[in-house]
């Protein structure tokens, strides 16, 4: 499991980096910028967990200190890739994105970074407090909520990214059931797996758009 596990997280980082190295040189217009970016947030905030956790399997030694801090970053940076998909959004909808909803989008990201900075999280034990976890989750899970009515509305209008609603969706359904259950059932963990399938698809979108686009020769703000 330790072999297949970590085989799979090497992969996701090296594509998560590689496919936003690639979207920012293909696509110079501001929403190739903030596909490229978000590819790389991605990438670079799961590493932070996902690298102390493939040398915990392969190397002696205490990295509870990494793996707390990998958790906490990893909380954080997912936080501003759904800020960063509001954004994008945005730029390709600009009239869809009204005020009230760019302030809920601040707040709640705010307001779930705030949570996740709290010691009571327990970041560096193995016995992190249920209660604290659904906290900082009601307002991260309200964040997702929001980016996928955004982008379930513009389904049919976004060409190449038309399904980014069902993949925050799905995304959604394998991550709840780790932050409420994985504590007294550890199999739960496993779930992480398609949950991070389903980031793959949307960097995997955005890199499909980015090749479509780049043949364009019309606006590069057009709609993709």
């Amino acid at each position: 499991m330790k072999y297949g596990e970590s085989i799979f997280d090497i992969a996701y980082l090296l594509f998560a980096a590689a496919s936003g190295i690639i979207i920012l040189l293909k696509k110079r217009d501001p929403a190739g910028r903030l596909m490229g970016l978000s590819a790389l947030v991605l990438g670079a905030g799961d590493a932070f967990h996902l690298v102390p956790r493939v040398m915990n399997y392969f190397a002696d030694g205490d990295y509870s200190f990494w793996l707390g801090t990998g958790k906490l970053i990893t909380s954080v940076t997912m936080t501003v890739f759904y800020v960063l998909l509001y954004f994008l959004h945005c730029r390709l909808y600009k009239a869809k994105c009204g005020s009230a909803i760019g302030f809920s989008v601040f707040v709640l990201a705010a307001v779930r970074i705030a949570l996740c900075a709290f010691p009571q999280n327990g970041w560096f034990t193995n016995s992190a407090p249920l209660s604290w976890a659904i906290a900082r989750n009601i307002p991260f899970a309200a964040l997702g909520l929001i980016i996928v009515v955004l982008y379930l509305q513009t389904r049919r209008e976004i060409r190449g990214l038309g399904r980014i609603w069902l993949y925050v969706t799905l995304s959604f359904l394998f991550y709840i059931p780790v932050t409420v259950g994985a504590n007294a059932v550890p199999l739960l963990g496993m779930l992480m797996l398609p949950k991070t399938v389903c980031y793959m698809l949307i960097i995997a979108a955005f890199l499909k758009t980015s090749f479509r686009t780049a043949k364009n020769q019309g606006n590069p703000d057009s709609r993709v």
